[in-house]
């Protein structure tokens, strides 16, 4: 009887033991999935948080986060910075990482109000243009002073909604502008925008060319068209990018421009080493004037045009 009852009674306590481990991994089961669905939430909150903050914040700039272009007090620092590159830095970088220059070319003087001219043609939307502004800019500004400069940015789209190459490269723009010198004339044709035209899968028009000008980016660069075209007074003549418009991307106009005075960067190396070879150009019409433009460095890259 005695050792019946002891195995009812370990029976028993082996029956509650296994009982409470059952109920211990069912709790465990439970907490698990417990905690599963807490990260899952958090997982959730974070996705419609994030979600939510995108959408009420302004979209992110393209190019790189280039921003957009400067005005106002702004614009005025960095045109400031731009045109005030010393020409010891000039002349540190002498021909730098220009990839092409001005060549020779044989034609009727051109010329505008009794000075040698200087013809640009060129698009907003164009990033091979957006990389030879600034070295227009910084050669330019040592025969003159401009004015009206505005800031801008190459397209990243057209208007059949093609990606453009180095899409949305910080530059200017010379429409609206004015040049003043004593030694050169200087005329600027932006002929589109940067905005898309989805019915020609192109640009807007901004300024056309007339007879004459087009007839020299024809004569020049026969059956292309290419641009950017320069004319220099119809001695010299450049088309196409003289630089890899890559150094420039993702970098802002201030970024730019800073590194303008720093010969050992590689945004100076490639824009002065191009405004260099134009400075050339220009002083081959100027007869080598101003003197603090026509360095002996410049004057040794006259040779190579």
């Amino acid at each position: 009887m005695d050792k019946a009852n002891a195995a009812r009674r370990e029976k028993g306590r082996r029956e509650k033991i296994a009982a409470q481990r059952a109920a211990a991994q069912r709790t465990q089961r439970r907490n698990r999935l417990l905690l599963a669905g807490v990260a899952i939430i958090a997982v959730v909150a974070v996705a419609v948080s994030l979600a939510v903050f995108s959408g009420n914040s302004p979209p992110a700039s393209s190019g790189g986060g280039t921003g957009p272009p400067p005005t106002g007090s702004a614009l005025d620092a960095v045109v400031a910075t731009t045109t005030s590159v010393p020409a010891v830095a000039l002349d540190k970088v002498g021909a730098g990482q220009a990839s092409g220059h001005p060549a020779s070319v044989t034609g009727a003087p051109l010329t505008s109000g009794g000075k040698p001219e200087m013809l640009y043609m060129g698009a907003e939307y164009c990033p091979y243009c957006a990389a030879e502004r600034w070295s227009m800019v910084v050669a330019l500004s040592r025969f003159g002073t401009f004015s009206g400069l505005s800031a801008t940015h190459s397209a990243a789209k057209n208007g059949a909604g093609r990606p453009e190459p180095f899409p949305d490269t910080a530059t200017w723009t010379f429409y609206g502008s004015t040049f003043t010198s004593t030694y050169l004339a200087f005329t600027p044709v932006e002929m589109n925008t940067n905005i898309p035209d989805a019915s020609t899968g192109g640009y807007t028009t901004l300024q056309a060319p007339t007879a004459g000008q087009a007839a020299l980016i024809s004569k020049y660069d026969p059956g292309s068209g290419s641009i950017p075209f320069l004319d220099f007074g119809n001695r010299y003549a450049s088309v196409g990018a003289s630089y890899d418009p890559g150094v420039l991307s993702g970098l802002t106009w201030s970024q730019i421009a800073d590194d303008l005075h720093h010969p050992d960067s590689p945004v100076a190396k490639s824009v002065l080493g191009t405004a260099n070879y134009m400075t050339a150009a220009i002083c081959g019409l100027t007869g080598d004037q101003p003197a603090s433009a026509c360095t002996p460095t410049v004057k040794s890259l006259q040779a190579k045009l």
